[in-house]
């Protein structure tokens, strides 16, 4: 899974020095990798229609951030996305099969969510509600929630069953990074 081009921002930085820059302070993603570039004077039709027709003494600037194969969030998994969020999936796949009226997978929630961000870019962590997709509950066998499949390669290589502290699905995931 890429992000591509995940976020622009344009502004108008007035200067009568030339060479100078002023950028606004904007906030980034947290995402593990991502390349950053910033060009002045490169103006884009497409890109902000006030960037069009500069004035003499205004200098345009384009900020471009580009996640590429990184999620650091947790996606939602359902019979129409598992075999693109799962099985083809380059990266290892950790899944959380779940239901909204479970308490353990309230409290292993965060957990997942935190994983999602340490290892951005090297697992991508999916969540499967069993009310919403009995299906894929039943074609893994999952008869307690929560229960957490891993995935490598499109194979299930592991099954953790229960609301885990986090070092047990960290210890887990590491067998199969690399």
């Amino acid at each position: 899974m890429a992000l591509e081009a995940c976020f622009q921002v344009g502004t108008m930085a007035h200067s009568t020095i030339a060479g100078k820059l002023s950028l606004p302070a904007c906030k980034t993603p947290k995402i593990a990798a991502f390349s950053f570039s910033a060009s002045a004077s490169r103006l884009s039709a497409d890109f902000h229609p006030r960037l069009r027709a500069p004035s003499k003494n205004t200098r345009a600037a384009r900020v471009v951030c580009e996640a590429k194969n990184v999620v650091a969030e947790v996606l939602e998994a359902n019979t129409n996305n598992w075999d693109s969020l799962v099985l083809k999936s380059k990266l290892v796949v950790l899944v959380d099969f779940w239901a909204p009226w479970c308490g353990p997978c309230r409290m292993i929630e965060p957990v997942i969510e935190q994983i999602a961000k340490d290892y951005a870019g090297q697992v991508i962590c999916v969540k499967v509600n069993t009310d919403d997709s009995p299906n894929l509950a039943n074609q893994f066998g999952i008869r307690s929630i929560p229960t957490v499949l891993i995935f490598k390669d499109g194979d299930k290589k592991e099954t953790i069953v229960g609301a885990v502290p986090a070092s047990t699905l960290t210890n887990s995931l590491t067998k199969y990074l690399g």
